[in-house]
C-alpha cells in the first residue's frame, strides 16, 4: 500500500487506521475548546455542508410549494419519488462507480481487500450489487419518499407545527446543524433494537449479508428496517420546525449510507488522499455485527459498552461480552 507510513495491514488484508477511534469531544468533561471548535469543523465539512446545500436546491427548485401538498395528488408525490430515486441512483453511483467499477485507487484504503461478491447464492440474483441495488430501489427510495410526502402534506394542511425561518433564525439554524446528531441519535437506538434475537433473524440479517460493503449495501435493507431507518422524521411531528429540516433530515439519512458504507477510508487522487469516505467505526459493525451500533460522533456505544475503537484491547473485551451471554 502506498500508505504504508500510516496504516497496518488489518485481519482481512485490508487497511486498518493506525490511530484509534476517538469519540467526539462534545460530550466530553471537562469541557476542551480548542477540541470541540475542531471536531466541529470536521464534523460540517465537507459532507454535512454538501449535503446542507443539496437539500436546500432541492427544496427551492424541485419541491412543488406547499399549498400544493395539501392534497395528495399522483402528479406531485409521483415527482417526489422520481426525484429521489434519480438523486439515490446520482449519488451512489459515484462512489460506486468510482471506487468500484472504475477502481481507480485500487485497494488503496479499502478496508477489506475483497471485491464485492458475485455468483453468490446469499444474494438475490447471486451479487451483491444487484441484490444491494434491488433493496434500495424497491424498499428504501418508495419508504424514504412517504415519509416525506406525508410530513409534507401534514405541514400543508397545519396538522404539525411549522415555522418561518426569517422569524426564528437562529433556533431554525441550530436545529439543521444538529440534524445530523439527531440522526444518529435516533439510529443508535433503532439499531439495537434491530439487533434484537427475532428482529435480527427477521429483518436486519438483510442488510448483514454485506460482511464487506460496498455503496449499495448503505439502503439495502429489509422494507421493516426501512420503516424503522427512516421514522427519525417523525419527531417534526411534535418538534417545531420547517419543512427544509425535514428535507435535510431525510436526505441525510438516504444519501450518507453510500458514503458510509463504499468500503474505503479515503478517496485518492493523482496518488495523494484527497477526503474522508467511510468511517472506520461502522465499517467495525460490519465485520464484528455486535459492536459499534451508532456514530462516533454522539458515544452512545461507549457508555452503553458496546464500543470498539480498533485495538486488540476492544476486540477482546467484546469476546469476552459473547462468551458471557453465551454462558448466561
Amino acid at each position: 500500500m502506498a500508505a504504508s507510513e500510516d496504516a497496518i495491514r488489518a485481519r482481512r488484508g485490508g487497511y486498518k487506521p493506525e490511530n484509534l477511534i476517538e469519540t467526539s469531544p462534545l460530550f466530553a468533561w471537562p469541557i476542551r475548546p480548542v477540541a470541540v471548535i475542531r471536531w466541529l469543523y470536521h464534523y460540517l465539512f465537507p459532507w454535512i455542508a454538501i449535503y446542507v446545500v443539496l437539500s436546500i436546491l432541492t427544496w427551492k427548485y424541485l419541491t412543488p410549494e406547499l399549498a400544493t401538498m395539501r392534497v395528495f395528488h399522483a402528479k406531485w408525490v409521483g415527482f417526489a419519488l422520481a426525484r429521489n430515486l434519480i438523486l439515490v441512483v446520482f449519488v451512489t453511483s459515484f462512489w460506486h462507480i468510482y471506487l468500484h467499477v472504475l477502481r481507480l485507487q485500487g485497494t488503496e484504503f479499502k478496508y477489506d481487500s475483497r471485491w464485492l461478491a458475485r455468483n453468490n447464492p446469499l444474494f438475490l440474483f447471486k451479487d451483491q450489487v444487484w441484490d444491494n441495488v434491488f433493496w434500495t430501489v424497491a424498499s428504501a427510495v418508495p419508504i424514504w419518499t412517504a415519509y416525506e410526502v406525508i410530513t409534507f402534506w401534514a405541514f400543508a394542511n397545519g396538522y404539525v407545527s411549522g415555522i418561518d425561518w426569517r422569524t426564528y433564525p437562529i433556533y431554525c439554524g441550530v436545529l439543521l446543524l444538529a440534524i445530523p446528531l439527531l440522526h444518529v441519535l435516533h439510529f443508535y437506538f433503532v439499531h439495537r433494537l434491530i439487533h434484537s434475537r427475532f428482529l435480527y433473524r427477521t429483518v436486519h440479517y438483510l442488510h448483514h449479508k454485506n460482511a464487506n460493503p460496498g455503496p449499495w449495501s448503505g439502503l439495502a435493507m429489509h422494507p421493516i428496517e426501512h420503516l424503522l431507518y427512516f421514522s427519525g422524521t417523525l419527531i417534526y411531528w411534535v418538534l417545531p420546525a420547517h419543512p427544509l429540516h425535514v428535507m435535510f433530515h431525510l436526505q441525510l439519512a438516504a444519501l450518507l449510507p453510500s458514503q458510509g458504507h463504499s468500503g474505503f477510508a479515503r478517496l485518492v487522487a493523482r496518488g495523494k488522499p484527497l477526503i474522508d469516505a467511510a468511517d472506520y467505526n461502522h465499517y467495525l459493525h460490519h465485520k464484528f455485527f455486535e459492536c459499534n451500533y451508532g456514530s462516533d460522533w454522539v458515544p452512545l456505544d461507549k457508555w452503553f459498552g458496546t464500543f470498539h475503537d480498533g485495538s486488540p484491547e476492544a476486540e477482546k473485551a467484546m469476546m469476552e461480552r459473547f462468551r458471557a451471554r453465551r454462558g448466561s
